[in-house]
């Protein structure tokens, strides 16, 4: 997080939860290596995954995402940032 704007992995995390409407963190975490291209380091997919929580709390923190139960979703905010138009169910 650099002064409040979003990093490229932020603004990915965003908009697989907006893409999908709801995500649990551990789906965002296997949605985010879906994303990647596979790696020969046995560690490479659970280090994605973990950066899940992270990503998401720090989204939360600038007001992109809330916290639904125990889903993510977008806020008016976050979908403004990336132009996402699916709307918070």
């Amino acid at each position: 997080m650099s002064d409040g704007y979003p990093t490229a992995a932020q603004k990915e995390a965003l908009r697989l939860i907006c893409d999908h409407g709801r995500l649990h963190t551990q789906e965002l975490g296997r949605q985010l290596v879906s994303a990647r291209r596979s790696s020969s380091n046995p560690g490479f997919a659970p280090a994605i995954a973990r950066m899940a929580a992270t990503l998401a709390w720090r989204l939360e923190a600038q007001g992109f995402i809330a916290e639904t139960g125990d889903e993510w979703t977008t806020t008016a905010d976050g979908r403004r940032l990336i132009a996402c138009s699916s709307e918070a169910e």
